[in-house]
């Protein structure tokens, strides 16, 4: 074998390598997370930064790619025949085959093999490698990319020009590489995010719970009228304790006039047990915390986001009209729309 050949080969060799790495570096950057890249990066993995700088200016570098890809492709062409020739030319002189049959022949088999090589190695492989492990192979790759858009950038620049030139012509904008997913998008991806083991059922069953809490309504979770225990502002202490034996809660509504229609505010018994515990011996009107007030039709994710501001446990449902108490609704009642029922340790399960 002359070294024309060997030289050829190995051009050949490299070719498709240079391939498989600018296949494989596409794929990888359109697949990789970027919540993972970020994670990397607080944990101080220096590879993950300039991942990230690639991943962030993904059109200027799958324009890259394209460029790399091309352009290994082109030189592959250009190797194929005369390698393929210089290696059959004893064969085609042993036949005596004719110059125009050889070069077809040449041409052929060169396409043939080129063709393969270039699909299997450059191309299938390297693409199912970086959609598999999009993570590791973006770490691998992104620096040489990062340098190899450096130092092509001129021609990237001229290409990337000379496609907006080329759309706006038709009037066409060109869009970003910016992904968002629909609800229905996004509950098909968790379908199969568990069908693949990625999370579990619980976590499965936590996020379908998000997905229908802003559709629901806090009627749809309150604590009924009829089943309120609230007690009278003026209950003194003693009949207070005594409804806390009968009914074990940790806090009760507290109403004026017995009028469950006046529902203002509740006790939390911890607080009162703990200040007696102290020594001291509190009316349980002085604990009362005041409660915000929501009509039936306030949805769930409005309630939540205003007991966090007020820093309440409890508030008070009302009908239609916003005078008649309809129910109430705790801060339980509505994270148990999302994980399940809580079981509340100082409640008797006979009771419950």
């Amino acid at each position: 074998m002359d070294v024309q050949i060997t030289i050829n080969l190995l051009l050949v060799a490299l070719m498709i390598i240079a391939t498989a790495f600018f296949v494989g570096a596409e794929f990888a950057i359109l697949k990789v997370r970027m919540s993972r890249i970020d994670q990397l990066i607080s944990e101080g993995n220096k590879k993950a930064l300039r991942a990230k700088e690639v991943a962030n200016n993904l059109d200027y570098y799958l324009s890259a790619c394209q460029l790399g890809i091309t352009v290994t492709a082109l030189i592959l062409g250009a190797l194929g025949e005369p390698t393929v020739e210089r290696l059959l030319h004893p064969v085609f002189e042993y036949f005596a085959l004719s110059e125009a049959v050889a070069t077809a022949l040449s041409y052929a088999i060169a396409l043939g093999i080129v063709t393969f090589l270039h699909v299997v190695i450059g191309e299938l492989a390297p693409k199912t490698l970086a959609i598999q492990y999009a993570e590791r192979m973006t770490l691998l790759l992104a620096p040489p990319l990062y340098w190899f858009g450096k130092i092509m950038n001129p021609f990237i620049w001229v290409m990337n020009g000379s496609a907006r030139l080329l759309l706006k012509m038709f009037k066409v904008e060109p869009a970003g590489h910016e992904e968002a997913h629909s609800e229905e998008e996004l509950k098909l991806i968790m379908a199969e995010s568990f069908q693949s083991g990625e999370i579990n059922q619980t976590e499965l069953t936590y996020l379908k719970n998000i997905f229908a809490f802003d559709d629901r309504m806090v009627k749809n979770i309150m604590i009924p009228r009829e089943q309120i225990v609230a007690v009278d502002k003026s209950i003194s202490g003693e009949d207070f304790f005594s409804i806390m034996e009968e009914v074990e809660f940790t806090r009760y509504p507290v109403m004026e006039g017995g009028n469950i229609d006046r529902l203002y505010g509740y006790v939390n018994t911890k607080e009162l047990l703990t200040s007696m515990a102290a020594g001291r011996q509190p009316e349980p009107e002085t604990f009362v915390h005041k409660m915000p007030s929501f009509t039936e039709t306030t949805p769930i994710q409005k309630v939540l986001t205003k007991m966090q501001q007020n820093r309440t446990h409890m508030a008070i449902v009302t009908g239609a009209d916003g005078k008649t108490t309809a129910g109430l609704v705790t801060m339980e009642d509505i994270l148990e729309e999302i994980v399940g029922e809580i079981s509340d340790e100082s409640i008797d399960p006979e009771l419950a």
